[in-house]
């Protein structure tokens, strides 16, 4: 049966176990590089405060780039000593971080109605990379390399929008700022994962904007279920 609409997803945070892996990848960092103890627990919230600045910096930075700066930047707020040499852990480990435990189950389920696609802030190698880790085809991929700018910009919407043409299109996504908020903006009917139960940034009732805790609830609400 011809998929009869539009299905895209933002990747690191709804997809893939973003937040785990960059704690275990500073974790790791920091072990081998000897940093204090006691400074881990700090990374993660300057690391997403920091990678947006990073990302809003003209000209437009490869992502491998924007990890690299907010790795470092991050440990100078912190305290530790991380060299440039030290600073690509980051980019060399993205490759590796794995699904959530619905991701493939879900997305196999979606793909038999829907043709999916993947709208990511990354470069397209380690999408590449990324990829390998999920058992259903994305035939739509729009990165930050592509379009040369990083959501919240409108490029990576855009993009979409004239691959996607007339046919029905929904975006999943976990990350307000990112994803949900663009989309609300431009007219596109979203759906927001929210995996940590976190208060919404707007009321979005009548925004053409739906909620669930994780891909399986989106199943649920699409009706894909056997």
């Amino acid at each position: 049966m011809k998929p009869s609409g539009v299905l895209t997803f933002d990747c690191y945070g709804t997809l893939i176990d973003w937040e785990t892996g960059i704690r275990n990848a500073f974790r790791s960092a920091m072990s081998r590089t000897g940093a204090s103890q006691g400074i881990e627990s700090k990374t993660f919230e300057l690391y997403e405060e920091e990678e947006r600045r990073v990302e809003r910096v003209r000209p437009h930075l490869m992502y491998r780039d924007v990890l690299s700066k907010t790795s470092t930047s991050v440990a100078r707020k912190i305290g530790w000593k991380l060299s440039e040499a030290e600073s690509s852990f980051l980019a060399k480990q993205l490759p590796t971080w794995a699904p959530f435990p619905d991701t493939n189950p879900s997305l196999a389920k979606l793909s038999r109605k829907y043709t999916l696609g993947i709208l990511s802030n990354v470069d397209n190698d380690l999408l590449a990379g990324t990829i390998k880790h999920f058992t259903s085809p994305f035939e739509i991929r729009v990165t930050a390399e592509n379009v040369r700018s990083y959501k919240p910009a409108s490029g990576h919407f855009e993009e979409a929008r004239r691959i996607i043409g007339d046919r029905p299109w929904t975006h999943v996504a976990a990350s307000q700022y990112h994803d949900i908020e663009p989309a609300m903006r431009l007219g596109i009917k979203a759906v927001w994962v929210n995996r940590g139960d976190n208060p919404p940034a707007h009321d979005y009732s009548g925004r053409n904007v739906s909620e669930v805790g994780d891909l399986s609830q989106l199943v649920d609400l699409l009706g894909q279920r056997e």
